[in-house]
Parts: C-alpha cells; sequence; structure tokens
C-alpha cells in the first residue's frame, strides 16, 4: 500500500543533506573487495570507477535505466555528462524537425512570455514558495495557455574574494583545516591556489593514499556558502564535500557543467564548515583521518594537480513562480542562461524533483516534455493546486519553459497492457543500449538454479503474475489518487502474444548478460513521465538472479535457506525486479536504497535484499518478508536529482483511461 516519509517544508534549492553511515570495508556485489574509502564514496553518491572522457559515452548500460549488479563498476559522472551533450542533441533534432515540419510549426502555439516581478537588482520578492510570483491563467483546461516562457534574473549578494594563502601541508582533515578567513571579522569570501597532490599522502610526494584538502568556513544562518573549483591546468579533476564539524557530510559534488566542482548550500544555523577538496576516484573514508584514503588506484589513479578554490558566505537569490495545476497534469521545465538549479515543489509544498543536469536523453522519442538546457525536471501532479517552479545558482539573466499536458491515453478507449513473457523472446536490444537483435532463453531455463522442478513453473508464473498485479494494479487502484487508473496486466502462460499491439508495454523475463550483450539484471527503455509512449520494451535477465547463493547479493539465492519457501521468495523477488522495470517505463527514476523506507524503484547494489523484501530475519521466504510497494522517497544519490519522488503518483496518472 501506499507509503509517505516525514518532510520538512523549507524552500532550500539545491540542498542534498547526505548523511551515510560509517564507511567499511566489504565486498561488492561483484566480490571484489571495496576499500573504506570506496565505501564512502559510494555512499556520497560519488562514483569510484574509471571516469569517459567529458562527453563520450561511458562502457556499460545507462546506470539511470539499468538495474546495475555492482554500482562500484558504474561511470555515474559519466554518464550524466554524457546524457547532457544527447539531451542538447535532442533538442535541436526536435527543433529541425518542428522547423521541417512548416505548417505544422505555424500552427504549434507559442509559449506566454511572463517577467520576474521582483525589482531588478534584488531578492527576497520571491525566494520561498509562499512568497512565489503566481503565474494565472496557466494550465491544461479550456481556456488556458499550458506553455509558459518566464525570464528573470538572479542577483545576488556582491561579496569581495580576496586572496588567502593555502595552509601548509598537512591539511587533510577536519582537525588539521586550513583557514580561509571567511566568518572571521567582515571577511565573507576568498581565493585559494592550491594542489592536491602535494601533501604527505600524494602519489609522488607521500603515501600515495590520496592527498586531501580541507578548509575552514564560519557562516551565519540564512547565508549560503558557494563552493567551487577551477582547473585551468593540469589533469585533476575535483569532488568536492562539505561537512559539518561533527564529520556529517552535508552537500558533494562531483562535476558542474564540467569537470570542476560547485556546492551551495544554504546554512541553517550559524556555525563552522569544512570544505575538503579531493581527486575523482579517491574520497577520505574518514574526514578526521587524512590517511584515510583508499590508495592511488588502478588501472585509472586519481588525478593530481593544481586548482583554484573560491569560496563566499553570501545572500543568494532563488526565484519561485507558482502555476495552479490540476491532478494529473504532467509538466516538464528546462531552464537557460544564468540558472543552474531546477526544481519543481509540490502543494506541500515539498520539493519533488531537483536537477541540475539535463537528462531528457533518456524520455521516449514521443515525449513532448522540454529537452535541452541547463538543467530540466519533470513532474506528474497528483493533487490540484499551486504548485511551485524554482530557480537557482546563478547570477543574472535567466529563461525557463514550462510546458504542462495531459496523459495521452485519457479519454481514449484504448487501455494500457503490461504483458510478462516468461517463453524467452527475440529482442531487437539495440532501443536498450544493446547491439541488435538477440534471442533469450525462457524462464524455464532457470528454475533448478533455485532448487525448482518444471513441475513448479505454471504455479512460480502465477504466483509471479499476482505479485506484480498488486505491485502495479491493486495498489494504485487503492490510492484513491485516480479513479480512472486501468491497466491490463496479460502474460505468456496465460494469454496469447500481446506484443506489437496498441499500448502494449513489455517485460521480458528471461536470458542472460551473455544472451543479451547487456551487463545488468534488468532494464527499461525510457524513462517516461506520463507514459507518452504507450509501447515499450524492457528486459529482467536471469543468469545473476540465479547465480550460486552469497556469490553476489543480487542473487535470490543468498538469501534462502532451509525454512524459506522458495517459490514464494522467488516469485516475490522476480516480481518486485519486474515491477521496477515496468516503473522505469511507467515514469519513474531510482529511489536511494538506504533509506528507511522500502521502494520497488530502489536501485539495486547492496540493497537488493531491500528490493527483493526480505525481512528482518535476513532470510526470505518467511513471515517476516516485508511488501515492498510503490510510494515516496529520496531519489539514489548518485544519479544527481534532489527531493522526495513519488513513484506511485508518477504511473498513476499516465496510466489512465
Amino acid at each position: 500500500m501506499r507509503r509517505s516519509i516525514a518532510t520538512v517544508s523549507v524552500a532550500v534549492l539545491g540542498l542534498a543533506l547526505i548523511t551515510p553511515g560509517a564507511a567499511h570495508a566489504e565486498p561488492s556485489p561483484s566480490g571484489d573487495p571495496l576499500s573504506p574509502a570506496d565505501q564512502a564514496s559510494l555512499a556520497a553518491g560519488v562514483g569510484i570507477a574509471p571516469k569517459a572522457p567529458y562527453g563520450a559515452k561511458p562502457k556499460g548500460p545507462n546506470p539511470f535505466l539499468a538495474e546495475v549488479a555492482d554500482p562500484a563498476k558504474v561511470d555515474y559522472s559519466g554518464w550524466v555528462n554524457y546524457m547532457k551533450t544527447q539531451s542538447q542533441a535532442k533538442a535541436a533534432a526536435r527543433l529541425s524537425a518542428q522547423k521541417a515540419a512548416g505548417k505544422a510549426a505555424k500552427a504549434a502555439t507559442p509559449p506566454v512570455v511572463v517577467d520576474e516581478d521582483e525589482l531588478p537588482g534584488t531578492s527576497g520578492g520571491n525566494d520561498i514558495p509562499v512568497n512565489a510570483q503566481r503565474i494565472t491563467g496557466y494550465g491544461t483546461g479550456s481556456g488556458q495557455f499550458s506553455k509558459l516562457r518566464i525570464l528573470g534574473s538572479l542577483d545576488n549578494e556582491t561579496v569581495s574574494t580576496p586572496t588567502v594563502a593555502p595552509a601548509p601541508e598537512d591539511d587533510g582533515s577536519i582537525t588539521l583545516a586550513g583557514a580561509t578567513g571567511i566568518g572571521v571579522g567582515t571577511q565573507r569570501g576568498a581565493v585559494i591556489n592550491s594542489q592536491i597532490g602535494d601533501g604527505p599522502h600524494g602519489r609522488q610526494t607521500g603515501d600515495g593514499s590520496n592527498d586531501f584538502d580541507f578548509f575552514k568556513i564560519t557562516a551565519q544562518a540564512g547565508k549560503t556558502l558557494t563552493v567551487q573549483t577551477a582547473t585551468p591546468t593540469g589533469p585533476l579533476d575535483t569532488v568536492l564535500q562539505l561537512f559539518a564539524p561533527d564529520g556529517t557530510l552535508l552537500a558533494v559534488n562531483d562535476d558542474f557543467g564540467g569537470l570542476d566542482s560547485k556546492i551551495t548550500y544554504q546554512v541553517p544555523a550559524t556555525g563552522d564548515f569544512y570544505a575538503a577538496v579531493a581527486a575523482y576516484g579517491g574520497l577520505p573514508a574518514d574526514p578526521f583521518d587524512s590517511g584515510s584514503g583508499g590508495g592511488i588506484g588502478d588501472p585509472t589513479p586519481p588525478t593530481e594537480g593544481p586548482y583554484t578554490l573560491t569560496a563566499t558566505s553570501a545572500g543568494v537569490d532563488q526565484d519561485f513562480f507558482a502555476v495552479k495545476l490540476k491532478a494529473g497534469d504532467v509538466i516538464g521545465s528546462s531552464v537557460k542562461g544564468s540558472a543552474t538549479y531546477l526544481t519543481v515543489y509540490d502543494t506541500v509544498p515539498r520539493e519533488a524533483h531537483g536537477s541540475r543536469q539535463d537528462a531528457s536523453f533518456i524520455y521516449p522519442a514521443d515525449s513532448p516534455l522540454p529537452a535541452g538546457g541547463n538543467a530540466v525536471t519533470d513532474y506528474v501532479a497528483t493533487k490540484a493546486g499551486w504548485h511551485y517552479v524554482g530557480v537557482a545558482t546563478g547570477s543574472g539573466a535567466y529563461d525557463i519553459t514550462v510546458e504542462a499536458y495531459r496523459p495521452v491515453l485519457q479519454g481514449a478507449k484504448p487501455v494500457q497492457t503490461l504483458y510478462l513473457d516468461f517463453d524467452g523472446a527475440r529482442v531487437n536490444t539495440a532501443v536498450l543500449g544493446g547491439a541488435g537483435n538477440r534471442d533469450l532463453s525462457p524462464l524455464a531455463a532457470f528454475l533448478t538454479s533455485w532448487g525448482l522442478t518444471r513441475a513448479d513453473e505454471d504455479a512460480l508464473i502465477d504466483a509471479v503474475v499476482a505479485g506484480v498485479t498488486e505491485n502495479i494494479k491493486h495498489d494504485l487502484e487503492a490510492s484513491g489518487l485516480n479513479n480512472k487508473f486501468k491497466i491490463k496486466i496479460a502474460d505468456s502462460k496465460n494469454n496469447a502474444d500481446q506484443w506489437g499491439k496498441a499500448n502494449v508495454s513489455r517485460v521480458v523475463v528471461g536470458g542472460t548478460i551473455d544472451e543479451s550483450g547487456i551487463d545488468t539484471i534488468g532494464i527499461a527503455q525510457s524513462i517516461d513521465p506520463g507514459n507518452f509512449e504507450t509501447e515499450e520494451t524492457a528486459l529482467v535477465l536471469l543468469d545473476v538472479l540465479s547465480s550460486p547463493a552469497d556469490s553476489t547479493p543480487a542473487s535470490l539465492n543468498t538469501y534462502l535457506g532451509p525454512t524459506s519457501d522458495r517459490l514464494a521468495f522467488v516469485a516475490q523477488g522476480l516480481s518486485n525486479v519486474i515491477a521496477h522495470e515496468a516503473g522505469h517505463f511507467f515514469g519513474n527514476f531510482h529511489t536511494d536504497n538506504q533509506d528507511e523506507l522500502p521502494n520497488l524503484m530502489d536501485a539495486g547494489g547492496t540493497g537488493f535484499g531491500t528490493l527483493f523484501g526480505v525481512g528482518p530475519d535476513n532470510i526470505g521466504g518467511t513471515a517476516d518478508d516485508v511488501d515492498v510497494d510503490f510510494g515516496d522517497s529520496t531519489f539514489l544519490p548518485a544519479e544527481g536529482f534532489v527531493g522526495t519522488e513519488d513513484t506511485l503518483g508518477r504511473i498513476v496518472f499516465g496510466v489512465t483511461s
């Protein structure tokens, strides 16, 4: 059933609070040992895999679309950078297509332009949702305009940034942090020229465990800390972290429009903060221990070299605009110009989708949502009322596009069908990032690997179908959010092959990594807020899920014991993974697998037991197993979004009739 999480209604744009547990050495899902430093990096949402050159396509499947077995092998930053370049190309191609359409382009309704009414050169007039500039007449109803262009300006407090000499080494921990002077007397900013690699733990000058530079900043409540790096020369690829005095990680950033890094953090209470500069691939396991790095790295060592750090504690402008939506409205927003952070708040108001990136490349071709920009967001309104679009992190003019749509199946006779294919299939894996047509083996080929027999096949399929039906039909109906929600669940055992018919999306359950050519457990064709493309494919591969016990946390066998109901647990695990992949092409991103609430969109990695519904006894198929559902959860930190994702609400209106 539907879950919710407690939230605090504050307007803090771009603030991702990250409080990872203490890092400890443990194997990755592939069995390779991870150092405490690697554990800390992954817990902070920073990858440890070798990074592809900026804009180049990384190796492996797109992790935004895939349920990867081992996050340690994923180049998250590389995929974010690649998708940004591809999203810009997609936006340009769409514009060219519109121009080529000629008459259709001329007939297209132009956006209504609204100017920010905050006085030029000032801030504070529309900095929180309650003070948002209200835009009337916007919406998807008769007589309303559904395309909006907002022109405004971010006007920040001006702060001087004198050059400050770097602290002598060793400055690689909170207790050894160098002084910036910020917060002492009237000083509010600083520029420091320093270097990663010149300390006692650097690659060339020390023991090679990795060099870190920490800086102390004192800031007042209500101000915004802005910390950024610039590396005009040398190979250094920086990562920035911001710590509280007790070592709590408050914010982190790897790449910000390039390989340099930037953090903006709104100060909740006056006090000291500690900014840390490190190289990608080598964060500290313990911010109080300058020697807690994980080593040089192999085959691609962390980079070293010079950088310039600019830090300020000042008033920073952020602007909110209110639009009134109907339940089921699907809105997409993009921003160009100075602003690099874009967000949408729901009616609470609660941040629902904050972004400093453009991942619209993974929308399907039929999606009308905006693509291209410094940042792109999307949202499906679950309640009627005022919603809030906000921008921040920049200085000067910005240009926001906000477009609203109704679900494509609304009012139409066709019903969305979700078809589960257990018989093996020929799949064009090119739509999933693969090489083309591949033949995948059926579910039956994997039964013995779970200790089941051919005689169990029909019962297993029926149990899986029942689980998927509960996850993606009954729970959504019971939510009461949309009385027109309607979906048909069909399967290859009980129904004729549905694939190829109108409004049929499928999940193929079977096959292996070798057969598919895609190194993943599951993968979907797109993330489609609003379900504008109603005929998509996802895979749930079964080789890792049926691998020997304890070989990986991603194997269902790892959680089976003498007291387990094997058939029930295998069905439960499979139905959850199937619902997860369908959840992608019905509109959901990944959620955090380390927070307190299990969610069907939780990423895998070391959290597979949570996704499978394993209870506190850590044995699957027993009485304490958990019913994992769609609901509210924070976005997966590694994928860079901020806020609370309502994974049930994003589906329940896109799948409607």
